[in-house]
């Protein structure tokens, strides 16, 4: 079975963030696969541009009645004991 454990790779060295494994003897090598995590600095700006866009459309105002849209597209059925 796989264990996955985070660390933080400094020069030739990894520094163990959360869990350190358990049984590792300082003696011995320990084979391990490392992938290099990269911050997308810019997602969040494009999120918030975005997000900006969609206030700004027409949306659900093109939506003359947006309850019947949503039942057309779910395909409701007629609750018991309500008339709607």
């Amino acid at each position: 079975m796989v264990k996955i454990y985070k660390a933080v790779l400094r020069a030739n060295r990894l520094e163990w963030s959360e869990e350190i494994p358990e049984r590792l003897a300082e003696d011995r090598p320990v084979k391990v696969s490392v992938t290099i995590l990269e911050a997308d600095a810019g997602q969040g700006q494009r999120m918030a541009e975005a997000l900006e866009a969609l206030a700004h459309s027409d949306g659900v105002s093109s939506i003359p009645d947006p309850a019947a849209w949503e039942r057309e597209q779910r395909h409701d059925r007629d609750l018991p004991g309500r008339n709607s």
